[in-house]
């Protein structure tokens, strides 16, 4: 795979609108092509996606989810521009396929990584610092090891980095901006809830071997 320089992913930024991220995937895709990256990202539906990010999302669904069994729940918000789009089946199916991601995801808890307290970010480089495997490790080069480690740790929690399920060669996030590109509306996930059957509350264990035997004796 070709280096892929910041100043190659700046110009595809420069040329497309679209996030460094996405500039430099479409770039490792395509071994550093300018022209090629381009084709990738609107095949992905991806360029051009980011220019509509801005603008106003008030409308779409709030939608649910309960896996079989009834063990798992999920409520989803998903937001579009008009009500129009939010009636529309192509949207509607966005919204059934992000709320049974989140019913698969039980590690998520956030939708980007900007929603991620700035506290717990902090708390996960105090511990990961703190790790013996860097003790000896300069300064500088342990800094870039605990960072590239709270990266993924931050991305594990957040919806719109998860691998989809239905297509695990894209993200969450790829999966809404081709919708984006496909309807022409800003599309937002704002908020989930996951429901787990019985979480948090404490169960009473039993030793059944004791229960056998205290039945036995009372024979």
């Amino acid at each position: 795979m070709a280096e892929i320089s910041a100043k190659l992913v700046k110009e595809l930024r420069d040329k497309t609108s679209v996030g460094m991220m996405d500039c430099k995937k479409a770039l490792q895709e395509t071994n550093g092509d300018i022209d090629k990256a381009i084709e990738w990202l609107r095949q992905k539906g991806i360029a051009g996606a980011d220019k509509k990010s801005g603008r106003v999302a008030a409308e779409g669904l709030v939608d649910s989810y309960i896996h079989t069994g009834g063990r798992i729940g999920v409520l989803v918000e998903v937001n579009c521009e008009t009500d129009f789009v939010a009636r529309g089946e192509a949207f509607q199916s966005l919204v059934r396929n992000i709320a049974m991601q989140i019913a698969a995801c039980p590690n998520v808890e956030y939708v980007k990584v900007s929603d991620v307290p700035a506290e717990f970010a902090q708390k996960e480089k105090e511990i990961e610092m703190g790790r013996d495997d860097l003790a000896s490790k300069p300064e500088n080069i342990r800094e870039k090891i605990v960072l590239g480690r709270i990266e993924k740790r931050l991305k594990e929690l957040c919806l719109m980095d998860q691998a989809y399920i239905k297509d695990p060669n894209i993200t969450v996030e790829e999966l809404v901006k081709q919708t984006i590109a496909q309807l022409g509306e800003n599309i937002q996930v704002r908020r989930f809830t996951r429901f787990v059957l019985g979480e948090g509350i404490e169960k009473e264990e039993k030793n059944f071997a004791e229960e056998v035997a205290a039945q036995m004796g009372a024979q």
